[in-house]
């Protein structure tokens, strides 16, 4: 009876705030601009990464374990986009930054949802570059399309169900002293640290979730990397070396375009103590620039897709050329 009684008092003294106060972008004149600039920056990559998966979705000859991978990314990057941009643009150009406790938490849900797909899927395509080239006679063997699409599958359900256990627990934290989130969304992180009871599970979780989607990632890019070079310096002519390297410019680009904010901010943490202005407009483009940047570099380093484009916008000018002239 007293545990019970015990867990009663604990249920009862959370406080829920009935709507969290999201700051944004606070005292900077024409902050305006800035999320006209996250709006361009939304139908970017809104259309960029849907025309990628009408592709690759449409083309018989793109369906093999490598776009795979890239379709993933794609439509991790859609979602992301989705998760947070429409929202942001809606609460600061409608000057009401309240959002309600259930939507702070499948805002916080979703976009560490799509952010933990995203590193994932980079993993899964340093893995398919590291077979493709240090072991090229095996690669059909170990990497195909089945065993594509059962990675995905696990790493769908891994990251949903450890994401959706992060978001469930925030409903046992008390929120009583305030409810402004210092951010540009529901921020897990930002309503982490408002809570006023224990949140060591919650701390624990989070921690987890960086070393197993930031710090691991990269280490395991890293090395999947080193292992390339270390193929590469075995095969004698350069030009076979570049021909085998061109292969995997798309990947590092996209390597490059997801971590390298992430860590320019930990790193600027690090050295300076960050305003909340700047926190807010170097964490939203850490996360609005990759899901724009990345369909763009499909196109412009993709052979297969970049031929396709060409292919498509010929059938659709000629025939446009035969009317004028007619």
């Amino acid at each position: 009876m007293s545990s019970i009684n015990a867990s009663f008092v604990q249920n009862m003294s959370i406080v829920r705030p009935e709507y969290f106060f999201i700051t944004g972008l606070s005292g900077i004149p024409y902050s305006s601009y800035y999320y006209i600039f996250l709006c361009v920056t939304y139908f970017i990559a809104v259309i960029g990464n849907s025309a990628v998966l009408i592709i690759i979705a449409m083309e018989r000859s793109l369906h093999s374990p490598k776009y795979i991978g890239v379709f993933n990314l794609a439509l991790a990057d859609l979602g992301e986009t989705n998760a947070w941009i429409p929202n942001t643009i809606k609460i600061f150009l409608s000057d009401s930054q309240y959002m309600s406790y259930n939507a702070c938490l499948a805002n916080m849900f979703f976009v560490n949802l799509f952010v933990t797909l995203q590193s994932a899927t980079l993993v899964v395509l340093a893995f398919d570059r590291y077979i493709a080239i240090c072991l090229p006679l095996r690669y059909h063997a170990i990497v195909n399309n089945t065993v594509m699409s059962l990675v995905f599958v696990v790493v769908w359900a891994f990251n949903t169900s450890l994401v959706a256990l992060t978001a469930s627990l925030m409903t046992q934290l008390s929120f009583c002293k305030s409810n402004v989130v210092q951010s540009y969304y529901c921020d897990y992180g930002a309503v982490l640290r408002m809570a006023c009871n224990d949140n060591r599970i919650n701390m624990f979780l989070t921690n987890l979730i960086v070393a197993l989607f930031l710090v691991a990632p990269l280490i395991i890019i890293v090395l999947s990397y080193m292992g390339i070079v270390f193929a590469l310096s075995k095969i004698t002519t350069w030009e076979a070396r570049l021909k085998a390297l061109q292969t995997c410019v798309s990947h590092l680009l996209l390597v490059v375009s997801f971590f390298l904010p992430v860590i320019c901010i930990f790193i600027a943490s690090l050295v300076i103590s960050l305003p909340p202005n700047a926190r807010v407009i170097s964490g939203s483009l850490s996360l609005s620039l990759p899901p724009m940047l990345n369909p763009i570099i499909y196109v412009l380093n993709t052979a297969e897709i970049r031929v396709l484009i060409q292919k498509l916008l010929k059938n659709r000018i000629v025939p446009i050329r035969k009317n004028i002239s007619k």
